[in-house]
């Protein structure tokens, strides 16, 4: 089968986050959009990114949920309609926020198609833990002296991951491969903490993409951080008004804000980073590839390669991103520079 992911009608309003990366390539719940689709069918489909004559397609719009509950309906309903109907069981992203919004539909979705007909590793008995049929540890993983409630919703622990004493988590929430939640945090449900990343302070219905850091205290609270970012110590962001009024979020400075409800905080591109103590508004979007250091509250709208109150040298930003990935043992690839040149250069 060959599934073509189209991301064609989606993916402007889906900023900063598609500026890097195909919408597929989203992370929402446990899972990115094509790791679930790959889960799901397995060796028997190929993902194509653009229609190649001759051969049959599937399309699909590539900001649908896939889950086990829905994605053969999908499926069929792609092969009959041009349109996929939109309810309580097929889910899509439409806009940045939606992500956050839908976190704890696909958390626990993932959960399910991760762990069935699964065992989970053992956990060492210093743990707390309630409603333990739904936590499920992989093997490698480092938890000790945790409270780990999921009277809430599931959670996962990823493949060496590692929760440092005293940490108190509420499910739904997942913890990627590989990464950290340091000693004494607070994080509620529903909250993703992606592959490589480290988390500490207080978090809540937030998602950290691959390989970004919010480790210290402070707050982050209905948000998303894309791959690659470092939030300060004592980094943190209102995600309510003063006033209760609705929190209204703008993605492009051509456009006007969209309300979204009483409960919006920080949508952080990738490779964008913040000094200590910073305060976000409600509300606030941040480009790609932007440092942030300032007095009092920054923009509430930074753009791409924002650099304070200036524009970054693309070679200084290169260099700077060089430097936080060799943190992780990696480098700044080719193929990323090129993006980015390209992403500068559309960025006047």
């Amino acid at each position: 089968m060959n599934l073509f992911l189209n991301d064609n009608d989606c993916k402007t309003d889906l900023l900063p986050f598609t500026a890097t990366r195909h919408v597929s390539e989203l992370r929402i719940g446990i899972l990115t959009i094509r790791e679930k689709w790959k889960l799901l069918l397995g060796d028997h489909v190929n993902f194509l990114f653009t229609p190649t004559e001759g051969i049959d397609i599937v399309e699909i719009p590539a900001n649908v949920i896939p889950t086990k509950d829905n994605f053969l309906s999908i499926i069929e309903l792609s092969k009959s309609s041009k349109q996929l109907p939109e309810n309580d069981t097929i889910r899509f992203i439409h806009f940045p926020w939606n992500i956050f919004q839908l976190n704890d539909f696909a958390l626990r979705k993932d959960f399910d198609l991760l762990t069935q007909n699964r065992i989970s590793a053992k956990m060492h008995s210093t743990n707390y833990v309630v409603n333990d049929k739904d936590v499920f540890v992989e093997e490698g993983a480092a938890l000790y002296n945790c409270s780990l409630n999921a009277s809430t919703g599931p959670i996962y622990i990823g493949k060496n991951a590692t929760i440092m004493e005293g940490s108190l988590i509420r499910g739904p929430f997942s913890l990627g491969e590989n990464s950290v939640v340091k000693m004494g945090s607070k994080i509620y449900g529903a909250t993703t903490i992606g592959p490589h990343c480290i988390a500490g302070g207080e978090i809540k219905n937030s998602i950290l993409f691959e390989y970004s850091n919010k480790a210290h205290d402070g707050y982050l609270g209905d948000s998303v951080i894309g791959a690659w970012c470092n939030l300060g110590a004592g980094t943190s962001n209102s995600n309510v008004k003063n006033t209760g009024e609705e929190v209204s979020f703008q993605i492009d400075l051509n456009k006007k804000g969209v309300k979204i409800g009483n409960k919006g905080g920080l949508l952080m591109g990738d490779y964008s980073r913040s000094a200590i103590n910073t305060c976000f508004n409600t509300g606030s979007t941040i480009g790609v590839c932007c440092n942030i250091f300032t007095q009092g509250f920054p923009k509430k709208h930074l753009p791409h390669f924002s650099w304070g109150n200036e524009k970054y040298k693309l070679e200084k930003a290169f260099r700077d991103i060089d430097n936080w990935k060799k943190m992780k043992n990696k480098n700044i690839t080719l193929e990323e520079k090129e993006l980015l040149t390209t992403l500068f250069s559309t960025n006047k």
